[in-house]
């Protein structure tokens, strides 16, 4: 398994975290607002879309492989 990059990981983490009832699309507009991505929405839709793709997240949710690799990203950004 390749090792996704630091905007992928935080991207995972921030939907792992994510408040009940929160969407997809407040997720995308709260990263977009702390200004993660340079191209702002366009980015985080094609962002979104790869991690679909690599089976990250499935549907709305993370899939086991995304739920891993969130994880992972949170333990690495508390050291």
């Amino acid at each position: 398994m390749e090792e996704l990059d630091i905007i992928k990981r935080v991207f995972l983490l921030a939907i792992a975290k994510r408040e009940e009832g929160e969407t997809m699309k407040d997720t995308l507009e709260s990263l977009v607002n702390t200004g993660m991505f340079e191209k702002g929405m366009k980015e985080a839709k094609q962002t979104l879309l790869e991690l679909r793709e690599s089976n990250h997240i499935v549907g709305e949710n993370l899939s086991m492989l995304g739920l891993v690799v969130a994880n992972q990203a949170e333990k690495e950004f508390k050291q």
